[in-house]
């Protein structure tokens, strides 16, 4: 059946109506998978090598880029882009100063996933990574908009352009991890991220959520007055990341923004909720619209009527 242009024009009204008949659902605050894995970031170890810089972009066979300084014969991004999916950068205030890495943070409800309309970004259920699936990305880019600390980076060079973020590498998953003596899960070489790998202090490491969890709050209980106001970034954080961090410095001088402890689709959940509840704000719009469609009606005629001779 053809619908012309005037029927739409009809049904529009509509629309808010249908949204606001669908049950109200109390939203629930994430919680990691079964056999969540991450990263844990200890700015206190980190000596600004970039040894895991050049691990990630042989991993993912990502080309070099070119800095501004040498005349660009070094490999020196200086942010996370197209061609970059791990970077270091340098806080510096003063004598105060910090390491920091950025990537994905692998948040337990990402608000990427929930923003992408197809699915092409989606968390592992498993494992909890956020993958990137190409093949139903549409390049609308609304992953972009959405993630509260602007990760995904799309690669606007190329004919058929892609989203570019971390992984955890989860490519080169193959075998079971061990779990050591210390009861730490052992990953043998080549297991997961190659930026934790070839790290030689030991600043970003690789495992589960809960036993890094664990041993973050270890080092915060063995070395009293190290760490920042003695907790772990990403525990809670915008509903709670995979990749953690511990820090010397405040969090948000070193670019992790303070989020509170709500993930972005559930903050967007419920400011939906209130204004569709019981259809409430939608009729309150449309009465103000219709008082002010009488109100020029009447100024209308009345300016006509005026006019008459």
């Amino acid at each position: 059946m053809a619908v012309d242009r005037r029927t739409v024009l009809k049904l529009l009204p509509l629309a808010p109506a249908a949204t606001a008949v669908r049950p109200a659902c109390a939203a629930l605050p994430p919680i990691a998978p079964p056999h969540a894995i991450g990263m844990l970031y200890d700015t206190t170890r980190c000596i600004g090598c970039k040894a895991c810089m050049v691990a990630c972009k042989e991993a993912n066979d990502l080309p070099a880029e070119p800095g501004p300084l040498a005349d660009g014969l070094w490999d020196a991004p200086l942010s996370l882009d197209a061609t970059t999916k791990n970077v270091i950068k340098l806080y510096r205030d003063g004598d105060q100063r910090s390491f920091v890495k950025s990537q994905c943070m692998h948040c337990l409800d990402p608000a990427c996933a929930s923003a992408c309309m197809l699915r092409a970004l989606h968390k592992n259920a498993d494992t909890g990574v956020v993958e990137y699936d190409p093949r139903w990305c549409v390049g609308c880019r609304y992953c972009q908009m959405a993630c509260p600390f602007n990760v995904p980076k799309f690669e606007f060079g190329k004919v058929a352009p892609k989203i570019v973020k971390c992984e955890l590498c989860r490519h080169r998953v193959r075998d079971a991890a061990t779990r050591g003596a210390d009861g730490f899960t052992r990953y043998p070489l080549g297991q997961g991220p190659a930026c934790c790998e070839v790290c030689p202090r030991g600043a970003v490491i690789y495992g589960q959520r809960d036993e890094l969890l664990e041993e973050a709050h270890r080092r915060i209980r063995d070395h009293a007055g190290r760490y920042v106001e003695d907790r772990v970034y990403g525990e809670t954080d915008a509903g709670g990341t995979q990749v953690l961090y511990l820090s010397h410095v405040p969090f948000e001088k070193i670019g992790l923004p303070r989020l509170g402890p709500d993930s972005v689709p559930e903050t967007a959940n419920a400011v939906q909720e209130s204004i569709y509840h019981g259809f409430i704000a939608p009729i309150a719009l449309y009465a103000a619209l219709a008082a002010v469609l009488v109100r020029n009606r009447r100024h209308g005629s009345g300016g006509d009527a005026g006019d008459e001779p």
